[in-house]
C-alpha cells in the first residue's frame, strides 16, 4: 500500500496539500493527522475517499506512539510525508506565556522530528518529505523571535538530512513561504502584543505555495521559495549584515 501522510490537515496549507495530493500523487490512501475530527471529516467529503482520518493532537506524547503503532500494523511505503503542523504568536519575550513557548517549540521542532524518523523506515527510493519551513527562518525576527527561530530550525535541519538520505533516495524539501492567506494570523494575533506585527503585504494564496512546493518537491530540491519578494528577502538575509536587516524589519513589520 502506497500513502502520503499530512499533518496539520485540518486547516491552510496542510489542507491545501490533502487537496493537491489528492489530484496530483498515484497514492492508495493519504492519512491526514490533525486535532479537529469533524474538520478532517469534512475534507475526506470534499476530497476523495482515498483520505484516512487519523484524528491526533500531536502536542501529546501518545500520538506518536499511535502512529508507530499503526505503521507497524500497516506496514505501507510512505510515498510523501508532509510536515504542516506548527503555529506562530506575535509578540517580544515578555508577551509569550511558558505555555506557548513550549507548545510552538514542540509542535514546529520536537513533533517534526519524531514523526519524520518514525516515518523514514517506511520510505523508499523516490520518497519524498517535504517540511513548511517559513521565510522568516532566514534572519532573526525581533518581536516575532520564538516562531521565526523554531522555523529556522526547520530549514536547517531539513538540508542536512536532506544530504544524510541521499544515499538512500529520499528528498527532504523545505517551503520557505511569506505571508499566506490561512488561518495563521488569527492563531498569531491571540496573545498579549496582538499588534506587534501589522504590515502583512505581499500576501500570497495558499494554492499557490502548495503547487510549487509540489513541483520542487518532484524535482528534489532541498527548498522551495515563491514569490520575487519571499526571494529577495532570501538574497538580503545572504547579502546584508543581519543587523541591518533586523533594523528595517523593526521599520516594516
Amino acid at each position: 500500500m502506497k500513502i502520503a501522510i499530512v499533518t496539520g490537515a485540518s486547516s491552510g496549507l496542510g489542507k491545501e496539500f490533502v487537496k493537491q495530493i489528492a489530484l496530483s500523487e498515484s497514492l492508495d490512501q493519504i492519512w491526514v493527522i490533525a486535532r479537529r475530527y469533524e474538520r478532517l471529516k469534512e475534507i475526506k467529503q470534499a476530497v476523495s475517499p482515498k483520505v484516512r482520518l487519523v484524528p491526533l493532537d500531536l502536542l501529546k506524547k501518545e500520538s506518536l506512539t499511535i502512529i508507530k503503532e499503526l505503521l507497524e500494523k500497516e506496514k505501507p511505503e510512505i510515498k510523501l510525508l508532509v510536515n504542516s503542523s506548527g503555529f506562530g504568536k506575535y509578540g517580544t519575550y515578555n508577551d509569550l506565556s511558558e505555555q506557548e513557548i513550549d507548545n510552538m517549540i514542540d509542535l514546529n521542532c520536537k513533533s517534526l522530528i519524531h514523526i519524520t524518523y518514525t516515518c523514514l523506515p517506511y520510505m523508499k527510493d523516490g520518497g519524498r518529505v517535504i517540511m513548511m519551513g517559513s521565510s522568516s527562518a532566514f534572519q532573526p525576527l525581533p518581536e516575532f523571535n520564538m516562531y521565526a527561530s523554531t522555523k529556522a530550525f526547520v530549514v536547517h535541519f531539513s538540508r542536512a538530512l536532506n544530504v544524510e538520505l541521499k544515499k538512500q533516495g529520499v528528498s527532504i524539501t523545505a517551503v520557505c513561504p511569506g505571508y499566506v492567506r490561512t488561518e495563521f494570523f488569527d492563531v498569531a494575533r491571540d496573545t498579549k502584543n496582538p499588534d506587534t506585527c501589522k504590515n502583512f503585504k505581499p500576501l500570497y494564496e495558499a494554492d499557490a505555495v502548495v503547487k510549487k512546493a509540489l513541483k520542487d518537491s518532484r524535482k528534489g530540491k532541498d527548498m522551495s521559495v515563491l514569490g520575487l519578494h519571499v526571494k529577495l528577502l532570501q538574497l538580503m538575509s545572504k547579502l546584508l549584515p543581519h543587523r541591518f536587516v533586523m533594523n528595517i524589519w523593526m521599520k516594516i513589520k
